[in-house]
């Protein structure tokens, strides 16, 4: 059971570094290290566990390179935007650092028909892949819905890889993001003062950065023209996220591990910038509440990664809510009830309401 649990890990892990924009002539990283004998294909033996099965499509009993590049794609084009809907519109592809870097671009999201005409409170989605995949593309999903109310502006925001730039440059990125926010805010009718941040995996541990980091000039780079203007956050809902590099634990510590191609080395020989890279160690007082949501069966990402970042909080006297997701994995929790508590979160602190969030866990695929 123990090695199957491990497997799995490993298959999610895969999944999230996939790679995105049809950059799929190779095989993954996964198969690689699983085809031992280097045949060019998997077997069960090499490959045990459920996934087998889905990878398998022609059912030979063995997985090859084109059957791991078919599934390798239909992963990356699950984010891809199929219809914004006539209610919303957009500014795609918003460069906020003053460069053409495609990564350091965001879209922005607007209702056309307000509740109001007052400012709107923003919530900025960072999308999570192991801070190596991934594309701003997928947090269509998260602020779509809030825009349509007519009550929020939704933003999702790409940042530079770890192939293309290692730790600090992924938080240089977001805080650059948010200034960027704070200097047009006349110009797109926003609320400068609301603005929410919510983040899934490594985007988790980027929003937790931006919570734990907004009085740490250090952190702030010198990115984009607006370098005068807060990059301080409202409000962060940290969905599964890293928070203590050094605590992850097991394979997260190789050398060829996401955490350790962000910090540039193997995460114990490079523990200061792992304790630089975690939220946990700038927690102050001053902090913005937070709402953790976290499956307790995480393999991926340990479900203690949330519980210490919360405790931490907690003690201090800041806000923090831990949502546990009752038997949950590395998200895809196929519940409304994640979405409902990220929208009563961000309906207190963004608009003022008088709203209970609940801490109560939710059952993994429960309504």
């Amino acid at each position: 059971m123990n090695q199957q649990r491990r497997i799995c890990a490993a298959i999610l892990l895969s999944l999230m570094l996939a790679p995105s924009r049809g950059e799929s002539q190779e095989v993954s990283d996964l198969f690689k290290r699983l085809d031992r004998n280097r045949d060019g294909q998997l077997t069960k033996d090499e490959f045990p566990g459920p996934m087998f099965e889905r990878l398998d499509m022609n059912k030979d009993g063995t997985i090859t390179a084109e059957e791991d590049r078919a599934f390798v794609r239909r992963q990356s084009n699950r984010g891809q935007i199929v219809r914004l809907p006539e209610t919303v519109e957009a500014v795609l592809d918003a460069p906020y650092a003053g460069t053409d870097n495609p990564r350091q671009t965001l879209d922005l999201y607007l209702p056309k028909a307000r509740k109001d005409e007052k400012p709107l409170p923003v919530v900025v989605f960072i999308h999570g892949g192991a801070w190596q995949a991934g594309d701003k593309r997928g947090g269509f999903g998260t602020v779509v819905p809030l825009v349509e109310s007519g009550e929020y502006a939704g933003v999702s925001v790409g940042y530079r890889l770890t192939g293309e730039a290692i730790w600090p440059a992924q938080i240089h990125d977001c805080k650059a993001a948010v200034r960027w926010l704070r200097a047009n805010a006349t110009k797109y009718n926003l609320d400068p003062d609301k603005i929410g941040v919510t983040g899934t995996s490594a985007g988790g541990h980027l929003v937790a950065m931006l919570g734990t980091t907004g009085d740490m000039p250090e952190l702030e780079g010198m990115l984009g023209e607006h370098l005068s203007e807060s990059s301080r956050v409202t409000c962060v809902v940290d969905q599964f996220g890293p928070t203590e590099l050094l605590a992850m634990g097991r394979s997260h510590n190789n050398p060829n591990s996401p955490e350790s191609k962000l910090v540039g080395g193997a995460v114990q020989e490079m523990q200061k910038v792992a304790r630089e890279a975690s939220a946990t160690t700038y927690v102050s007082k001053d902090d913005p509440p937070f709402l953790f949501i976290h499956g307790t069966s995480d393999q991926v990402v340990p479900f203690n990664q949330s519980e210490l970042l919360h405790e931490a909080l907690t003690k201090v006297g800041v806000e923090s809510i831990l949502v546990p997701v009752q038997d949950g994995g590395h998200g895809n929790f196929r519940t409304n009830a994640v979405a409902q508590r990220l929208r009563q979160f961000f309906d207190k602190h963004l608009r003022g309401r008088d709203v209970t969030i609940s801490s109560e866990p939710i059952p993994q695929g429960g309504q």
